[in-house]
């Protein structure tokens, strides 16, 4: 199977106390997937093959948006450290039935958004923030221009050449945007764009 036969469910971002248990920072909605037992896949590595694992548990913490998991095999705290930042996985075919206006999360990630009041490119979805309403991280086409450093100041008492500052490399900028009806009414996969009408102070 290739990369394009899998979905990606989630991360696993952290070992959960001693016996075994695993954070998963969650890549999809349904909560099926991390709470009902059953075949998951692991992958530990970019290159690695996925391989299956068993699912036998897990629960969702409110507030924190992450779901606690366990897999058979890993008991203890050492064995669920050495999985930081593996993904869990299922096949493409696993996909659920979807109801309107419902999306998988892949398949709004790098999808351009415009804003629908004036025609312009906002920027790119970069991220899928599960919170109250789902949260579009979008990464803006316009940067802001960074901050000049200041330069470094001489040693008391010593002439010296002033030296130059060093750029430090910024983060892009982004935004985060509530996915719901009222802010985003046009998702189009086909055409690959999302069109938004953001309220004042949005951007």
């Amino acid at each position: 199977m290739t990369n394009d036969d899998w979905l990606e469910i989630g991360r696993i971002v952290a070992p959960q106390g001693l016996k075994g248990e695993l954070r998963v920072y969650p890549n999809s909605d349904f909560p099926e997937r991390f709470e009902k037992s059953g075949q998951r896949w692991l992958k530990q590595s970019v290159d690695s093959q996925p391989q299956p694992v068993e699912l036998l548990g897990g629960r969702y913490v409110p507030g924190k948006g992450i779901y606690v998991v366990k897999l058979a095999g890993v008991e203890n705290r050492e064995q669920a450290e050495a999985l930081r930042d593996a993904t869990l996985l299922v096949p493409e075919s696993d996909r659920p039935e979807l109801g309107e206006n419902e999306y998988h999360v892949l398949d709004v990630l790098d999808l351009e958004v415009f804003n629908q009041l004036t025609g312009e490119a906002v920027g790119i979805v970069v991220n899928v923030i599960p919170a109250g309403n789902m949260l579009l991280e979008v990464k803006l086409h316009h940067q802001p221009e960074p901050t000049p450093a200041k330069p470094e100041a001489p040693l008391p008492n010593r002439i010296s050449k002033q030296r130059k500052a060093r750029k430090k490399p910024s983060k892009p900028v982004t935004v985060l945007i509530p996915f719901v009806d009222e802010i985003v009414p046009v998702v189009d996969l086909e055409n690959g764009r999302i069109e938004i009408t953001p309220p004042q102070g949005l951007l």
